[in-house]
């Protein structure tokens, strides 16, 4: 009898050999429903069975002893954050420069940010060394409680009256702003902005060299109920993944015209980046979960340190 997963996932391109079942399993049928914003908790949620998830905040599950949802040490959400810190175009050059400026961050928990605020820290610039804001990027963007708790008057604070941070880093009253994706019309050439550090992928070249890995932000969790009934599931929906993910990198380097020069970018990439960089698992990943959960500790948004085993229990 096939197993029918639902699973909540956002827009990743190499998820669309899973999307249109090229990629299939006799165990396994799942059924991907596209979402724009992640689900609050899966563990809770009537109308899916697993999803794309925060893994700072199952990491925060894991410390409150919720158990309702099992993490899968598959990393679907990685990205490099030198790039997410963006500024006017006259704005600072290097991260060293953010030193006593005003950031805005689009999230504090947020585990881009999280990373993002590590890599600023390997330039001197830690949490008490700048003044921190968080609100929305745009004005199409929700006003919400990005805080989550972790507020302090005179060091992180809302953004003076929810405005938009792009209003405020034009006019000058944010010096800088985190944010996973860029905003509209940013890479026009007269959006006023650009990253901070100008040549940021030679950053995180050197980034990638000194850790080894390209940071994961976002992982699989599955309602624990249905791996107590069906164990197998956690590695069948991984390995569905991992087989989508590959299928998909095959195609793009032959179909590989969506954009002018995609093919240098494709030859760099397969020159800089290690093979198995995207590598579900403990054994890929335990250096990278283990840094992680420290910046969090570090960074006073867990109280302490969680192990590879209290995070991932059911593959240590």
């Amino acid at each position: 009898m096939t197993l029918t997963l639902r699973l909540a996932l956002r827009d990743w391109d190499y998820m669309t050999p899973l999307v249109l079942g090229e990629v299939t399993s006799d165990r396994l049928k799942v059924e991907v429903d596209r979402v724009g914003t992640l689900v609050g908790h899966i563990g809770r949620d009537p109308d899916h069975d697993a999803a794309e998830m925060s893994f700072s905040r199952y990491t925060q599950m894991r410390l409150d002893s919720d158990d309702s949802v099992t993490g899968i040490p598959n990393f679907i959400m990685r990205g490099f954050r030198n790039r997410c810190v963006i500024t006017r175009t006259d704005g600072p050059t290097s991260f060293a420069a953010l030193k006593g400026a005003r950031i805005g961050v689009t999230g504090w928990r947020d585990s881009g940010n999280t990373w993002t605020r590590a890599v600023v820290a390997r330039d001197g610039v830690g949490v008490e060394d700048a003044f921190w804001y968080a609100g929305r990027l745009t004005e199409a963007h929700p006003v919400t409680d990005r805080l989550d708790g972790f507020g302090r008057p005179g060091r992180i604070e809302a953004c003076p009256g929810e405005r938009p941070m792009v209003e405020l880093l034009k006019e000058g009253f944010l010096d800088a702003v985190f944010t996973p994706f860029m905003p509209a019309g940013f890479f026009a050439p007269n959006s006023g902005m650009r990253q901070v550090q100008q040549d940021f992928r030679a950053a995180e070249k050197a980034y990638l060299d000194e850790v080894g890995y390209v940071p994961g932000m976002h992982l699989i969790g599955i309602k624990s109920e249905i791996v107590a009934a069906h164990p197998w599931v956690m590695e069948e929906l991984s390995t569905m993944i991992d087989r989508s993910q590959a299928i998909w990198d095959e195609k793009r380097q032959k179909y590989a015209e969506t954009t002018p020069w995609m093919f240098d970018e494709l030859r760099r990439c397969k020159q800089d980046l290690p093979a198995g960089w995207t590598d579900s698992g403990i054994a890929a990943n335990e250096k990278m979960i283990n840094d992680f959960a420290r910046e969090l500790h570090v960074q006073g948004i867990a109280p302490r340190q969680l192990s590879v085993a209290e995070l991932f229990p059911r593959f240590v």
